[in-house]
């Protein structure tokens, strides 16, 4: 009896391992888009909508608005079309992975919404990387202009 009570003691250190501490990470998630990355107000998300520029970029709708606030902030809606809960998430799980691993390429002060079509359901992850650097590095080529052309107005008056 001793025995298989050890053996069921095993099997749930084995299923419940121990969490691995990370000496000096902050509470956030070591992989996760910060809070301040994020949209969260749905305030935040009409701005976007109501100010914002649409793009077309295929498979992914883009809303895009420049803040001027210090931390991009990128937010994503993703329609009951586009199927059940579990289709939802792992397209939205999807699509945050593509923002957080090229964040870095957009540059402070923009507030991003991003609509996912259909077809990107099917899309490769590959594809739906692409597709955000590519939109990241517009974005940051296009705030770039928007600087330099202040900068020869100042210098102009």
């Amino acid at each position: 009896m001793a025995q298989g009570g050890s053996g069921l003691q095993g099997i749930a250190a084995i299923r419940h391992p121990a969490p691995l501490s990370v000496h000096g990470a902050s509470s956030e998630r070591l992989y996760g888009l910060p809070k301040s990355g994020r949209l969260l107000r749905t305030a935040d998300y009409r701005k976007v909508y109501a100010e914002g520029r649409r793009r077309n970029l295929g498979i992914l709708v883009a809303f895009a608005r420049k803040s001027g606030e210090q931390p991009s902030r990128v937010g994503m809606t993703v329609s009951r079309k586009l199927g059940g809960a579990v289709e939802r998430n792992r397209l939205k799980r999807r699509l945050r992975e593509a923002v957080r691993k090229h964040r870095a390429d957009l540059g402070p002060g923009w507030d991003i919404v991003f609509h996912p079509r259909a077809k990107a359901k099917i899309a490769e992850f590959a594809e739906l990387e692409a597709v955000v650097q590519r939109f990241f590095a517009s974005c940051a080529r296009a705030s770039d202009s928007l600087d330099s052309s202040a900068g020869r107005r100042k210098t102009d008056s």
